[in-house]
């Protein structure tokens, strides 16, 4: 079932909210500039083993309210800590891809880890997100030619070949997101930095990351994986940043075999 939680007057996200009657819960932060339905090929599968799957769209993307502003990751993560709040959320594992990644991380300092069992970090822009140059050429683009700059997200995010119909389907996922929003992002990514956030972290956390990622480079996994106690790393070897879909199967194995 899909609704939307008021986090802030005026402000409402939206949630996907698949198999509630379940007791095991995994709530999923997209990556920037998507939505919650990059992770169709987990809300495929994992509902249909016993996991309730929660996804939420932040605000200004997907089919969320898109506010001119609060983009920063402190803003983000209390949006996230009011729809935990208002679902009374509780011994759940968040799961966070690409700058979902980073705003789960301030979401586990800033809020303590409130009602997080597990953590789960798929190619995470932490501690560091784009360089100068990199934000500086997205928010050109982002600004003045935001397909453009879709389609070469698009080609970057994957390492393996994908279908035309696919590509297609998950550029529209980011042009959802308001030109606001998706350059506030890249803003944020530049300029925010999670390096005193990661001992903060208490929970047993999943670190995978794509070997051939060239939005994120691999090398930033290690730094996770020694900044984080507890975390384990494990590589995808036949994925860039989008091992969610490129090597579906093995990441949802994987997730249920850490969430148990």
């Amino acid at each position: 079932m899909g609704y939307y939680v008021t986090v802030e007057p005026g402000v409402k996200l939206y949630v996907e909210d698949i198999n509630p009657e379940s007791s095991k819960t995994i709530v999923f932060l997209h990556g920037w500039p998507l939505s919650h339905k990059q992770f169709e090929y987990q809300f495929n599968v994992l509902p249909n083993m016993g996991y309730r799957c929660i996804g939420i769209d932040w605000r200004g993307f997907g089919k969320s309210d898109k506010p001119i502003s609060g983009y920063s990751f402190d803003r983000l993560a209390d949006d996230v800590r009011a729809v935990v709040d208002v679902l009374q959320l509780d011994d759940f594992t968040l799961v966070g891809h690409s700058t979902g990644g980073a705003i789960a991380i301030r979401y586990m300092s800033r809020h303590h880890g409130y009602g997080v069992s597990n953590l789960v970090l798929i190619d995470a822009a932490a501690p560091i997100g784009f360089s100068a140059e990199t934000a500086a050429r997205f928010l050109d683009q982002a600004l003045n030619d935001r397909p453009k700059m879709m389609r070469e997200v698009t080609e970057n995010f994957f390492f393996q070949y994908i279908t035309e119909p696919f590509s297609e389907w998950f550029l529209q996922l980011g042009l959802e997101a308001a030109g606001w929003s998706t350059a506030a992002i890249i803003i944020t990514l530049r300029d925010e930095k999670l390096y005193s956030d990661l001992p903060q972290i208490h929970v047993p956390t999943l670190i995978v990351h794509g070997v051939h990622d060239k939005v994120i480079p691999f090398e930033q996994a290690h730094e996770l994986n020694q900044q984080i106690k507890h975390s384990q790393l494990v590589p995808f070897h036949y994925s860039g940043h989008g091992l969610f879909w490129e090597e579906r199967d093995k990441f949802n194995k994987l997730l249920r075999k850490f969430i148990g």
